[in-house]
């Protein structure tokens, strides 16, 4: 079976459309069928693992109680990285699954969406030249993992010494008093974290998947679930051959026996005028840790993120967790620490946390001290639960998820097959670059960008911004509704773009939102 593709000839993309008519008539039927497996959960994971399953030539439904990437999905660095953290804690093979995870996405499933990001490590003062030289030495033990995984130096180019002069010209902010230059290397950069997860959701779709957003799991079994619809209230049994829990930080509350300890991970915004035309990232030692850097992430939209904190968050899972006040100003601190003039709180635009599904073994280590690598357990009646990994490697935990899944309950499936199969809207660079189609849309949506350009041909004003000030487009709004199963304002404006990332974006964009869902529901 091929990729699942836009059919030109009726123009219209039924196979990886995801919209409220096609939720409602899988969820009708759902009742009276078993499928092999059932997901819950649609975060990179749970969408990953509901891709894997689908492609396998399984039937699979796959549920969330809220929204695509409603989770930790969307609260990360939006980095696609090779493990340079890992290596410093000897965590060679977790670096080395990082590097192989990371060359698949960027030459075979999502090359549309991940980028090569220049990285600039400033030679600061507060750098020791011992420190310098531990991490010249990981960097290259970085490319190294590059080489291993394949990985040609025209995807990600290798790492190199900068002068004071050229480490300014990356990063202008920087304090230029004592700097006696800059390490650059390269990594890989999301468009969207949210958008790779709709990307595999629709992909699945396309091979059959039931994706079901605002189905709440009540309880769950090895043998299947009861489902409330959030939208109506109503309870359904869904019976599958197989369960697949991916419910990341609220895996433990469906599975006795899973006990996590999250972490929250706090990002804050800039204006990318704060940091005056960044254009490469930086790492930041943090003072004191060996392996922790702080990341400032132009977004290339106008928007600069700067995280992150790796703190305990104890107590209730909250729907969407908020950053603390003690957290912000120690990322403006460590910030501070390196630039010209310091950014105050004043400059934040908006502040964003997650929480990481950390498996608790017991240790009582801090949580920036656990493992990374990912846990796959199976309950006595035979749920399997996938927790702990981190965004890179989500294809590499769906994959062992549904391995477990079909050795646990006996299914007879082939092998995954994912590692290679491109995501809807993927494709070469070459032939994204030939698109007609405005370039905003091309970086987020691939080769379907003209398809999204195609839907103001009766409505020109959707090619224009849905805000003043604001890079996201009309048709976007539009788009999500149509294909990607937005049901309403916050799926559009919180998911399918980052508008509401920023407080103030999100009121202004509000209006448009609103006009949209009614309008492209009825097309």
């Amino acid at each position: 079976m091929n990729t699942p593709e836009f059919d030109a000839r009726t123009s219209q993309v039924p196979r990886t459309s995801l919209n409220a008519a096609r939720r409602e008539r899988e969820l009708a039927a759902l009742p009276d069928e078993v499928v092999d497996v059932l997901v819950v959960g649609l975060g990179a994971t749970g969408a990953g693992a509901a891709l894997d399953a689908a492609s396998r030539g399984l039937s699979v439904a796959a549920i969330d109680a809220h929204d695509l990437a409603f989770g930790t999905s969307r609260w990360s660095s939006k980095l696609i990285h090779g493990g340079l953290r890992y290596l410093a804690s000897a965590q060679v093979d977790v670096a080395h699954e990082s590097a192989v995870e990371r060359g698949a996405l960027m030459r075979h499933t999502a090359p549309h969406l991940v980028r090569a990001l220049p990285f600039v490590m400033p030679l600061t003062p507060l750098v020791s030249r011992s420190r310098a030289l531990a991490v010249g030495a990981a960097l290259h033990a970085g490319d190294a993992l590059r080489l291993a995984a394949r990985t040609p130096r025209s995807v990600l180019p290798g790492p190199r010494r900068l002068s004071a002069v050229e480490t300014l010209r990356l990063a202008p902010a920087l304090r230029p008093y004592g700097l006696r230059g800059g390490l650059l290397s390269w990594d890989g950069q999301l468009a969207d974290d949210a958008r790779l997860v709709t990307a595999l959701a629709r992909t699945a779709a396309g091979y059959g998947a039931r994706i079901l957003t605002r189905c709440r799991a009540v309880t769950l079994a090895g043998d299947g679930a009861l489902v409330r619809d959030e939208l109506t209230g109503r309870e359904i049994t869904v019976r599958a051959r197989s369960v697949v829990n991916a419910a990341g930080v609220w895996a433990g509350g469906l599975v006795e026996g899973v006990r996590l300890n999250p972490s929250r991970g706090t990002h804050i915004v800039l204006g990318a005028e704060t940091l005056r035309g960044l254009s490469a990232g930086m790492q930041i030692p943090i003072p004191g840790a060996v392996s922790r850097y702080l990341l400032v992430l132009p977004q290339g939209d106008g928007r600069v993120y700067v995280g992150l904190t790796d703190e305990p968050a104890e107590g209730p899972i909250p729907d969407v967790p908020e950053p603390t006040a003690g957290e912000i100003g120690f990322l403006l601190d460590i910030l501070g620490s390196a630039l010209d003039v310091p950014v105050r709180r004043g400059d934040v635009l908006g502040a964003f946390a997650g929480l990481r599904p950390l498996l608790d073994l017991g240790h009582g280590r801090d949580t920036a001290d656990i493992s990374r690598r990912h846990a796959v357990l199976a309950s006595r009646d035979g749920v399997v639960t996938i927790v702990g990994g981190k965004l890179t490697t989500y294809r590499r935990m769906a994959q062992d998820a549904v391995d477990a899944a079909a050795r646990v309950r006996g299914l007879d499936t082939a092998p995954s097959r994912t590692a290679r199969l491109p995501l809807v809207g993927a494709a070469s660079r070459d032939r994204l670059d030939a698109l007609d189609a405005p370039s905003r849309l091309v970086q987020r949506y691939g080769a379907e960008a003209p398809l999204l350009a195609a839907l103001a041909k009766d409505d020109p004003a959707l090619l224009e911004p849905v805000a003043p000030g604001l890079p996201v487009l009309g048709v976007e709004l539009a788009w999500a509704v149509r294909h990607e199963g937005a049901l309403d304002a916050g799926d559009l404006l919180d998911r399918r773009t980052r508008i509401g990332l920023v407080a103030a974006d999100r009121e202004a964009a509000l209006p448009a939102a609103e006009a949209l869902l009614p309008r492209a529901a009825l097309r």
